[in-house]
């Protein structure tokens, strides 16, 4: 299985060269907002809305001071504004109050703020502190690697441990961002462009459909 991950790796690497983040950033606490709107909203409306968020509220000592209503309003075509314009107060003052107003570097801290999750952690952890063996589960994540054989399961805890399991650790966050843009550009859910993946080689449901035909 470990060699298999290499050769979806390499596959990955050639076909993906930059593996970045497709939220837009300039301080670590942005990314952690950003993330944060982006859960069931897509990473574009995320970029349309932040530019004039961050420019209302320009440090993390703004956005712990933020009228949570002022911040809904900002961020009310995310969906759920409600909760995320709550979460995005409230985490940026626990960073004041508890990390000197810094996105902190371990997973134990990460997972105390509101609205971080694993996957938020994870994602924090590649892209900011590049920690070796960050794996971001999100849902491309999660049915690619299904797909492909590298997990089997739905829960993303679940999921993550499997691939913790089979990646080499400096790889693990780029892989994750890899995958991503191989499931918005070929691995689309629901219509997969099996006949044009890089992938197929080495992919479980290609194989099994190659099989169900023949």
């Amino acid at each position: 299985m470990k060699e298999k991950a290499l050769h979806i790796i390499e596959a990955l690497k050639q076909a993906y060269p930059d593996p970045m983040c497709a939220l837009q950033y300039k301080k670590d606490y942005e990314l952690m907002i950003s993330v944060r709107l982006a859960a069931q909203c897509t990473d574009a409306r995320v970029n349309q809305i932040t530019p004039a968020l961050f420019a209302r509220f320009p440090s993390v000592e703004a956005f712990a001071e933020a009228d949570v209503a002022e911040v809904e309003e900002l961020v009310k075509s995310c969906g759920f504004y409600r909760h995320k314009a709550r979460d995005i107060v409230l985490a940026c003052r626990m960073l004041l109050e508890k990390f000197d107003g810094k996105v902190p570097q371990t997973m134990e801290e990460l997972l105390t703020i509101p609205g971080v999750g694993r996957k938020t952690a994870n994602l924090l952890l590649g892209d900011l502190f590049s920690v070796p063996g960050s794996v971001v589960c999100d849902t491309h994540c999660i049915r690619i690697s299904n797909l492909l054989g590298l997990a089997k399961g739905k829960e993303p805890e679940k999921v993550e441990h499997q691939l913790r399991a089979i990646l080499p650790p400096e790889e693990s966050s780029d892989f994750c961002h890899r995958i991503v843009l191989h499931g918005r550009a070929v691995c689309v859910a629901r219509r997969p462009q099996c006949q044009n993946c890089t992938l197929a080689p080495w992919c479980d449901h290609f194989h099994l459909d190659a099989k169900s035909e023949n």
